[in-house]
């Protein structure tokens, strides 16, 4: 054989094992390719190794269906993985949903937040919808909690009324801030003004904000705001002149409590300002005997009810004592 017809021979060979063997060294176009004619998928997510088909992830019009009909371009290693620069802490969550159309999610709303923001990534609208949902519910139940918030300064208390858009009853009660004896009945009468404040919490939670004070200088008293400014006042401890010494008497005005709570009501978010007219042109008429006085500020008072002050003994049998009332 000649010289040229043998070099001919080898140049044939090298042109027909190049043209039998696929070029992979060609990364652009592998990319392009996506992975169209696979069966089976090898993810990489950030580390994460998941081995799954193409099937589960082109059932929902996301992401991974484009990366699986050659939409979207890959990066695919060496060794045939396909490399997702994303955190693969969720993804097998994002697999078993597109498997089964349905996961359970976490708990923790902090979590439940990244699984929203992977599906969002992805862009798989069932698993997005299924944790909004779950994010609503939560929200609804966090909703629901009574939260009764307790002022710590003055200063705390101007800043939080008046930033509120919501009317709010305030109670004060500090049963230490008294330099005299109780009377016999006054610890009964504090506890009831105590339970019907959580009964009212119960009733008007969402439509009122109500605070406690325990720090104030008065040992029972409620409050009543609406628009930032003090509407009405109750309260309910008074003085009671013994032969011997002075006792505090603790009231309990329920019924003028609950009408107070009511009227606070015209100042919700909404209610336009036709309920000042309303609260002002009120007459000054009261229940349970209660003293009215109406302090001015601009063309706008404030009713302050205390219960009427008597001169007496307490619940002592006749005879004992002198009884003097005012």
């Amino acid at each position: 054989m000649s010289a040229e017809a043998s070099v001919g021979s080898h140049a044939a060979d090298s042109a027909q094992s190049a043209g039998s063997q696929p070029d992979f060294h060609n990364t652009d176009e592998l990319r392009n390719q996506g992975l169209l004619g696979s069966k089976y998928v090898k993810l990489n997510v950030g580390g994460s190794l998941h081995y799954t088909t193409v099937q589960t992830l082109s059932k929902e019009d996301s992401l991974l269906r484009s990366i699986c009909n050659g939409g979207t371009e890959v990066s695919i290693d060496s060794e045939g993985w396909v490399v997702l620069d994303r955190c693969g802490r969720h993804f097998g969550l994002v697999l078993n949903f597109l498997r089964d159309g349905s996961v359970p999610l976490p708990e923790d709303q902090k979590e439940l937040d990244e699984v929203l923001k992977e599906a969002q990534y992805y862009r798989v609208q069932g698993l997005v919808q299924h944790c909004l949902s779950a994010l609503q519910k939560q929200k609804d139940v966090f909703e629901t909690v009574c939260r009764i918030p307790m002022i710590t300064s003055a200063k705390e208390e101007q800043k939080m009324i008046a930033s509120c858009r919501k009317p709010v009853v305030k109670l004060q009660n500090n049963r230490g801030n008294n330099k005299y004896s109780y009377t016999s009945n006054s610890d009964d009468n504090l506890l009831k003004n105590i339970e019907l404040f959580d009964k009212l919490v119960l009733r008007f939670n969402g439509r009122v904000l109500f605070v406690k004070d325990v720090l104030g200088d008065e040992i029972c008293c409620w409050s009543f705001y609406g628009e930032g400014r003090k509407i009405a006042e109750v309260c309910c401890t008074s003085i009671v002149y013994a032969t011997e010494k002075k006792q505090t008497k603790v009231e309990f005005p329920e019924a003028r409590i609950f009408e107070e709570t009511l009227n606070i009501l015209i100042y919700e978010k909404g209610s336009g300002p036709g309920g000042l007219h309303l609260l002002d042109s009120r007459g000054s008429g009261s229940t349970l005997g209660a003293e009215e006085e109406g302090a001015t500020g601009g063309d706008r008072r404030v009713r302050r009810i205390h219960v009427r002050r008597h001169i007496m003994h307490d619940e002592r049998g006749h005879g004992q004592q002198t009884v003097y009332k005012d």
